[in-house]
């Protein structure tokens, strides 16, 4: 390994990192004895102690100095009642989207995430934020439709922790990639002797959604050895759209008067114009249609057959109303185990193992089947004349003469709810498996002491997904066939799309998709610190180390959804599942880094003290190759009750394996294709030659979903950020207890790597032709899109700025302790630049006070605050947390603006004498405030990824230590 590290610290050569690396060997070069001398005539200073805190790998005696630094502790975890991390750290004012429990839209897929700052990636990934575990990588996570590029907070045993230290600030430099958003170290359990055990049940005011939580910690500590066990169980239920007022029925927008306030209506959640299939019963098959509808044949065709065209919104059918799930349920077990040893005096050894699991499922509605002969999202089937259920066929009554086949070849189309196979369930079984070894020590050189520290880990991330309830098109192409075709084929039953299937028939069709994928990294660090030698205002300290990864993916999709078709054209999919192409990626690299920190001033005039700190990392990617980055900060502390400080760090973050591997998926993007009308509407955009007159892509995908696939890039480069911060802290000596920080902030990201939407796509393709067309692929004969390529690409420029303020005060009175706080932050810009693709001007989009698409609130002002009281054996706990309103620029009918909302929860507690036991009751969402309405999150309602739609919940804690 040192033979590794000394040919990758030759190539320091140039940038910043080289004047630093310079300057530590050459402190370190300095004559031992000039340094025992200085130490020896220096007055013998009293101990103080010193502590590592996250955003610098330094003891130091001043943590304020390092940055603007958040700590949670494990009272503050547990007082909550929160029933993962993710709960905890997305309630920070400082947080932007990120994936949690709410379902029915998204990706979350029961994963927990933490974006900062708003800058994670697409949906709440979170991939701008580092998590460490103790100051080390954790595994990325993975998924329901392929691996992530983001930690997963679910797959950490919510009973190991011991704290929280969130740095909102940059540190590449200190940490290496992703850290541009800021960093989340979780801490683990200390050493300590005895039993501990936390219990909590909680439910919802309307009886659902229960929760309950199992925490067991053990810990033993013996003569040079100390053995820590950790057991967690958490259980939570699932609240169904139908059992919330504001996720029953779907938005709109009302373009009348009205009495709304802001032109906004809940009406029936209808997916798409009309279709077959109603949860309360069919028509019989003489009467007419009233809840389903045959689209095609028009008005005046088939009135004599008692069937007629859809008819709105008569002809609806409400998704929303039928069993699926505004917040998923999950169970996960976690199990967590350290053995320490002191080897010497000087030699720790620490050895962990870590197994958690995971059960999640998320409920949709059902698979909305929409098939043609020419027509329709799925082409090429038909219906035939004999086939028992076509109305219009001889096996119904109808004379020869009138009988209708259903030709493939014919521009016909069938719409229909899938109520008969029932809801799609995703269920992901996922486990995490984590062993780490370490050592410390400690030696000296010369009269001064050194610390140092090795590493090494293997995790793993592994997920089996189970899809069920979906539809086999190769079995439904022959139960719509010839009936001596489905005969002769064992278990295939005729199928009805006119009307209820039978059991036998839903069987038949019904498929479920089987897939795995895993994330895997393999970890190796290296690390020392110490002093290296007396400056006249302390000691000149140093860090430096290396560190080496190795992140593995692979993706294996099930192999009937890629399958070729065998009774349809192989243009289309065999089921209604999305296809995606299997993945295997890795990447490894090397890296090592080195940070001083150098003590200016000491006890000067207006200048207590003044702390320059200085970091560079050097990282070398077998994939894109060598980066450089940096950090300069410093500390002033004008007198003892005021500290300024400041940063500017570089940032860094190389593509993930997702961004550059991922096989093409299936998907879907709302849109309108330019090129509607056809060729002869459209004279001046040459992208839409040979497309037939009166051509609409409406009428060939179901509710004017536009087909993509997305893949991965091996053409990407790293994003790069510039990130400046500046503040004050102050304690005011003449008010213990009260602390006050201000922090500013301004990032810059450059070549952001992001996917060209859609429209952007099918516009230059319509508009200029050539190339760009190269992207979308068309149905020679209709022009109907059969797909988009969206990749992966370094599209943009990303500038957020803004303030965070918290102000902290503990006092005490005649009727007990009080401790308050208040947390905010305010968002004063996100503006992302886009190139324009044709050539113009650079496209702005500034978000800040915005709710304009889904799943993405970007408001101005977010807070938080706590006013806690104890006396005696009594304690009280009052928590506030606002979300400043938006504009909501999706909805132009009326007043744009979306409500604020503030949630309030109240807990009380009682110590009783026996066994240390802590008894609480909490009342969560006191007021039972919902969500503010949003028509860019329809058919939802709500933007799942920044509000609660539990309402008012009540829960019950028992601690007990032995």
């Amino acid at each position: 390994m040192l033979s590794i590290i000394q040919s990758k610290l030759g190539k320091l050569k140039t940038g910043v990192a080289y004047p630093a690396l310079s300057f530590a060997m050459v402190a370190a070069a300095l004559p031992i004895s000039a340094q025992a001398q200085s130490q020896t005539s220096a007055e013998p200073e009293k101990a103080v102690e010193t502590i590592i805190v996250t955003g610098s790998r330094i003891q130091r005696r001043d943590a304020d100095s390092v940055g603007p630094v958040l700590t949670i502790t494990g009272a503050d975890l547990r007082n909550t009642g929160a029933a993962s991390i993710g709960d905890v750290l997305q309630k920070l004012p400082s947080a932007g989207v990120s994936l949690n429990s709410n379902g029915t839209q998204g990706t979350s897929y029961g994963a927990s995430s933490i974006n900062l700052r708003y800058l994670g990636g697409a949906e709440g990934s979170g991939n701008r934020v580092l998590v460490l575990v103790d100051g080390h990588r954790w595994v990325d996570g993975v998924g329901q439709r392929g691996f992530r590029d983001f930690v997963d907070l679910n797959t950490m045993p919510f009973g190991m922790i011991e704290g929280i230290e969130v740095l909102k600030d940059g540190a590449s430099a200190i940490y290496g990639a992703d850290a541009i958003a800021g960093v989340v170290n979780i801490k683990t359990l200390r050493d300590f002797d005895g039993l501990r055990l936390n219990l909590k049940t909680a439910t919802t005011s309307r009886s659902d959604g229960e929760q309950f939580s199992a925490v067991v910690n053990w810990g033993k500590t013996f003569d040079r050895a100390s053995f820590v066990v950790s057991a967690s169980y958490i259980k939570e239920d699932p609240i169904g759209t139908a059992d919330r007022d504001l996720t029953l029925n779907t938005l709109v927008p009302q373009a009348g008067p009205g009495t709304s306030e802001r032109g906004l209506f809940i009406l029936p959640g209808l997916s798409g114009n009309a279709y077959f299939g109603t949860p309360t019963g069919f028509a019989s098959s003489t009467a007419p249609i009233t809840a389903r509808a045959l689209g095609g044949f028009g008005v005046g065709a088939l009135a004599d057959d008692g069937f007629r065209t859809a008819a709105l919104p008569a002809d609806a059918f409400n998704t929303q109303a039928q069993g699926i799930y505004s917040v998923g349920p999950s169970e996960r077990f976690g199990l967590y185990a350290r053995l320490g040893f002191e080897l010497s005096d000087n030699l720790k050894l620490k050895v962990e193992a870590l197994r958690s699991t995971r059960q999640s499922n998320q409920l949709f509605s059902p698979v909305q089947l929409d098939i043609g002969g020419t027509s329709g999202t799925i082409r090429g089937f038909g219906i035939a004349n004999s086939q028992a259920f076509n109305p219009f066929g001889t096996a119904n009554g109808v004379p020869t003469a009138n009988a209708l086949a259903f030709s493939s070849t014919q521009a016909w189309r069938v719409r229909r709810v899938m109520y008969d196979i029932g809801n799609r369930n995703n269920i992901q079984d996922v486990t995490t498996d984590r062993l780490a070894a370490g050592l410390e020590g400690k030696f000296k050189w010369g009269t001064r002491d050194w610390n140092w520290d090795a590493f090494m880990s293997y995790s793993k991330n592994a997920i089996d997904t189970s899809a069920e309830n979906g539809v086999q098109y190769d079995r439904l192409f022959l139960a719509l066939g010839n009936p001596a075709n489905c005969a002769a084929v064992a278990g295939c039953s005729p199928v009805n799309l006119f009307g209820p299937m039978s059991a036998a028939a839903a069987d038949y069709i019904r498929f479920t998709a089987r897939e795995y994928n895993s994330n895997e990294l393999t970890n190796i660090a290296f690390n020392v610190t110490g002093d290296l030698f007396e400056l006249p205002a302390g000691p000149l300290s140093i860090a430096a180390g290396y560190e080496y990864r190795k992140n593995k993916a692979v993706d294996i999709p099930d192999a009937e959804v890629n399958a070729t078709p065998n009774f349809i054209p192989a243009i289309y999919t065999t089921t209604s599942a999305q296809t995606r192409t299997p993945t295997t990626g890795e990447y490894s690299l090397h890296e090592a880094f080195v940070e001083v920190s150098a003590p200016l001033l000491r006890d000067a005039p207006l200048a207590k003290s003044l702390d320059l700190s200085v970091a560079a990392r050097y990282s070398d990617y077998d994939t894109v190759g060598e980066a450089t980055t940096m950090k300069v900060g410093i500390g002033w502390r004008v007198v003892d009750d005021i500290l300024i400080r400041g940063t500017f760090s570089q940032g860094f973050r190389a593509p993930s394996i997702l961004e550059l591997y991922q096989g093409g998926r299936e998907t879907s993007f709302q849109g309108i294709d330019p090129c509607n009308g056809g060729a002869a509407a459209n004279p001046t955009r040459p992208g839409c030659a040979g497309i037939p007159v009166g051509y609409n892509q409406q009428n060939f995908n179901l509710n004017g979903l536009i087909p993509g696939t997305l893949a991965g890039n091996l053409g990407l480069t790293p994003e790069t950020a510039d990130t400046y911060s500046y503040g004050f802290a102050i304690k005011p000596s003449f008010l213990p207890g009260l602390s006050f920080t201000v922090d500013w902030f301004d990032i810059t990201i450059t070549d952001a790597i992001a996917t060209q939407s859609v429209t952007q796509i099918l516009g230059l393709c319509a508009t200029q032709g050539g190339v760009f067309c190269s992207l979308v692929n068309r149905d020679a004969s209709t022009g109907s899109i059969r797909t988009v390529l969206v990749g992966a690409q370094n599209l943009s420029e990303i500038q957020t700025s803004g303030y965070d303020a918290t102000l902290r005060y503990e006092f005490n009175t005649s009727i007990g302790r009080f401790a308050a706080v208040i947390d905010a932050s305010y968002l004063d810009s996100f503006l992302t630049t886009s190139p324009n693709p044709t050539g113009g001007a650079p496209i702005l989009d500034e978000r800040a006070g915005l709710g304009d698409r889904p799943r993405s609130t970007y408001p101005n002002w977010k807070g938080q605050a706590s006013l806690r009281w104890n006396k005696d054996a009594w304690n009280a706990i009052w928590r506030g947390r606002y979300t400043g309103e938006t504009t909501d620029v999706v909805n132009t009918v009326k007043n744009s603006q979306t409500k604020a909302v503030f949630y309030q929860d109240i807990e009380f507690g009682y110590e009783l004498p026996w066994k240390n036991t802590t008894i609480s009751f909490a009342v969560n969402n006191v007021s039972d405030q919902m969500p503010p309405l949003s028509y860019a999150n329809a058919p939802i309602n709500f933007d799942i990824y920044t509000y609660d739609v539990r309402g008012r919940s009540y829960s019950l804690r028992l601690g007990m230590q032995f």
